[in-house]
């Protein structure tokens, strides 16, 4: 007789899963392409979507920026309510496939009103990196309908990432160790495989938009994600589920409003008097941390005679173990707050480093690089950092000290500082390309200066991102409580909403403090009539403070004490 799953996760049909037949890598395959072809989608739109804006669009150089960041921004932010729903209401698997279909449904309608010229403009005659007062902006009905298809793809990306990587890790049993093994190794080969989705979206998909077609560039996103949707449900029979929980929210609020009810009481000298109701396995111990939440878990009089009827409130007291699984979460939020400044500069890389690259010599031959795929040496910086990491940084630690690698903490910490030298060698790189724009003003649209020389702020960035992305992910995962994996998740990746929110807030501030009669500000209408330099410095030198913030936070977490 096969053996049964030992974590409560069930079949289609709804009984016990068998090992043999359900979950494993197999069933990760059919998952993973959600995951891949969302990424081709998103990112390949989002690096050159800038272009797109300026020059069919004809709209301001800052104006682009900003729609780009508030659109990267909002899909991350939605990963927060997509992992609630997967969590609470629809499970998983069925908040894969719906919200799989709103993105393809967003590709689509971008491709359609990329394609038909009454969506767009009347064109002019001139290179999308210079401002001509002779081109038309696009009206109001062609932005709406622009911002619909952005913000139904926005739509289906917050459903899809907080849902795939825990729906994948489903898949695997815990309480097995050759399948706790194998889960050990799944994030680094998920982070992997999605980086060849965003390496094959700024390479193979950018030139298919700017040397061929854009609509049939955008026509191919919508496509790959319909088969990823049909490869997903092949798998049906297959995938292990796991039942829907309590809201997470509830809890969180649960905790808080038993703790303000009862903040006058005062607490008992042992806490073995706090409350609890769950078994030793599944108990959390208690610590000292963030004492005020502790009243939550008072017994009083009245609480005693609910709970020997077995009709207590859970809104009137919680058990010791909600108690600290709030905690948990309560402990990471000085960790996310932190970390929300690295994804600003991220946000860059897809905004003004493209079109940057878009001013700049891009010939190889006969071959002219599309300014977008220049990203493709920040993704391949993602790819290069986690295979010297796993295969030279890893092995080394283990051989000459006691640890297996660095902690999530530590890679976070890295990621920061990388962000910081990348936004100041990319200050120094552009005060070279500005003198070079300056020189050739009115000579020609692209400057004579190579593209190659973005290399260095794409690699730095890119690195961090390897660092940052995998440490972060370890962490909200592996130190929050069970029943929050799935919100957790959708936490995490709000820090990349609000890292490109605040970018768009950021380019607005910058731009109204530095914009005058006389000057045309750091950004503005053009790049080359702007101070991107100072711009970058300036990100520079709040991500630098920033990690000394972060070094303080972390050393509070590891310690467990309130700072």
């Amino acid at each position: 007789m096969d053996d049964l799953v030992g974590n409560a996760a069930v079949d289609y049909k709804g009984l016990l899963a068998i090992r043999s037949k359900t979950g494993g890598w197999l069933s990760n395959a059919f998952i993973v392409g959600i995951e891949v072809s969302e990424r081709l989608s998103t990112m390949g739109i989002a690096v050159n979507l800038g272009t797109y804006l300026i020059g069919t669009m004809h709209l301001p150089s800052a104006t682009s920026a900003k729609i780009v960041s508030d659109f990267m921004g909002t899909s991350f932010l939605l990963c927060l309510l997509g992992g609630v729903i997967a969590d609470s209401f629809l499970g998983r698997y069925r908040t894969i496939a719906i919200f799989a279909i709103i993105q393809t449904l967003g590709t689509g309608i971008l491709a359609i009103s990329t394609k038909l010229p009454q969506l767009q403009p009347t064109p002019c005659n001139v290179h999308y990196s210079i401002k001509s007062t002779n081109c038309e902006q696009a009206t109001t009905s062609q932005m709406s309908v622009l911002y619909i298809s952005l913000y139904l793809m926005a739509l289906g990306t917050g459903g899809l990432k907080s849902s795939v990587s825990g729906f994948c890790t489903d898949q695997f049993d815990e309480t097995d160790e050759k399948e706790k093994t194998q889960l050990t190794l799944f994030f680094n080969w998920f982070f992997f495989f999605i980086t060849l989705g965003t390496l094959l979206a700024v390479t193979v998909l950018v030139f298919i938009r700017d040397e061929v077609c854009r609509s049939w560039g955008y026509g191919i996103c919508s496509f790959s994600m319909l088969v990823a949707i049909l490869m997903f449900l092949s798998g049906t029979k297959r995938y292990r589920y796991k039942k829907t929980m309590k809201s997470p929210i509830a809890q969180l609020l649960q905790v808080l409003i038993a703790a303000i009810r009862k903040r006058r009481l005062q607490l008992p000298k042992n806490d073995c008097f706090l409350y609890e109701d769950n078994s030793d396995s599944s108990r959390i111990s208690h610590t000292d941390q963030f004492r005020i939440l502790d009243k939550a878990a008072i017994m009083t009089k009245e609480d005693y005679e609910c709970i020997s009827s077995l009709t207590h409130n859970p809104w009137r007291i919680s058990s010791v173990t909600k108690v600290e699984e709030v905690k948990m979460i309560i402990r990471l939020l000085p960790i996310w707050t932190t970390t929300i400044l690295f994804w600003t500069a991220y946000a860059q890389l897809v905004t003004f480093s493209v079109e940057q690259a878009s001013t700049m010599e891009r010939s190889i031959a006969n071959f002219r690089i599309p300014a977008a795929s220049l990203t493709a040496f920040f993704v391949s910086a993602i790819l290069i950092s986690l295979a010297t990491y796993d295969r030279l940084i890893v092995p080394f630690l283990k051989k000459w000290t006691t640890k297996s690698g660095f902690t999530s903490l530590q890679k976070i910490g890295i990621g920061l500082f990388l962000s910081s030298l990348g936004m100041g060698v990319a200050s120094i790189i552009e005060v070279k390309r500005l003198s070079i724009a300056k020189a050739n003003e009115e000579t020609s649209n692209i400057l004579p200066i190579s593209v190659f020389l973005l290399i260095p702020q794409f690699f730095l960035v890119g690195a961090g991102v390897g660092f940052m992305y995998t440490g972060q992910l370890d962490l909200f995962i592996t130190q929050s409580p069970k029943g929050m994996k799935t919100m957790s998740t959708g936490l995490f990746l709000t820090t990349m909403a609000l890292g490109f929110f605040f970018s768009s807030l950021l380019v607005s501030i910058v731009k109204k403090a530095t914009t005058t009669n006389i000057n045309n500000g750091w950004v503005g209408e053009s790049i080359n009539k702007g101070r991107l330099d100072c711009f970058y410095g300036l990100l520079a030198i709040l991500i630098f403070i920033d990690f000394g913030f972060y070094v303080l936070c972390a050393s509070c977490y590891t310690s467990k004490i309130i700072c």
